[in-house]
């Protein structure tokens, strides 16, 4: 059996190509489609309500392109929106927080455990009930960077400015004696050399993208959804955004190391 349907991937905005990236990675013979909703981004300071709206409408689009396991791959939306979306779907759906979690509980020492991601995400506590799930003796240090996700967006990844908003942001987690901290937001990755410099090599970053593409893996083997095709996933991602194409293909291609060749904007989700 081989299922050549592909992989529906969606994110607020173009921090989900880390994601992307990591299944071209484990699985280079699926195809992907993928959808960044670039008009409402970001989904971080939006309410709940309207988190989960967005999140039905983009898997509402991508089960137009048949797709075969739908990848959440914004930790806002994973955070406030999964169990409720998933409830109303029959198609497989997994979000970036699990992967993540599981990743800096296994590696933490000291159990001290940071997380940094959205107002939304970090309100949510959704990663701390989790790690707290796996070991309750874990102490979870949490703080917000809303400014995070704009500076990715304009491509200003290692400017003066960012370095200072960056050490600004977590300067109050170098007191507090983490090993770990999980980027809690796909756009975070991108800012990962920034980050390590302010919080120091000793503390491990843990990025759930490639946590994420190991669980979409696992997920299609499962359930007999592979393709037996040949042709690699990177020539096979379509990408669509609600707004502004030609910027997202531009800064896409830093997330990515390709070009990407066409950006379909789509006017109503």
């Amino acid at each position: 059996m081989s299922d050549t349907r592909p992989i529906g991937i969606f994110d607020s905005g173009m921090g989900g190509l880390t994601v992307v990236k990591e299944v071209i990675r484990s699985l280079p013979n699926e195809k992907i489609v993928y959808f960044g909703d670039t008009a409402r981004v970001p989904y971080g300071p939006k309410s709940k309500e309207t988190i989960i709206r967005f999140s039905i409408e983009n898997i509402l689009f991508l089960l137009k392109n048949n797709v075969k396991l739908i990848i959440v791959a914004c930790n806002t939306a994973s955070s406030v929106a999964l169990a409720a979306i998933e409830k109303n779907f029959k198609v497989p759906i997994m979000g970036v927080i699990e992967p993540g979690v599981s990743e800096a509980a296994r590696i933490t020492k000291n159990k001290r455990i940071g997380i940094i991601g959205t107002k939304t995400t970090v309100k949510s506590s959704a990663y701390e009930q989790q790690l707290i799930k796996i070991d309750s003796k874990i102490k979870v240090f949490s703080i917000a960077c809303p400014l995070f996700v704009p500076l990715v967006e304009e491509g200003w990844l290692k400017t003066k400015i960012t370095q200072q908003i960056v050490a600004d942001y977590l300067m109050p987690l170098k007191n507090k004696n983490i090993d770990t901290i999980i980027l809690g937001c796909t756009h975070y990755p991108l800012l990962k050399s920034v980050i390590q410099e302010v919080l120091g090599r000793k503390v491990h970053l843990v990025d759930s993208a490639r946590q994420v593409a190991y669980g979409a893996k696992q997920i299609l083997e499962e359930q007999g959804l592979l393709t037996n095709r040949e042709k690699t996933a990177r020539q096979s991602v379509c990408f669509y955004v609600s707004d502004e194409p030609d910027n997202f293909a531009e800064q896409g291609e830093k997330f990515l190391g390709f070009a990407l060749n066409k950006v379909r904007k789509v006017s109503n989700v």
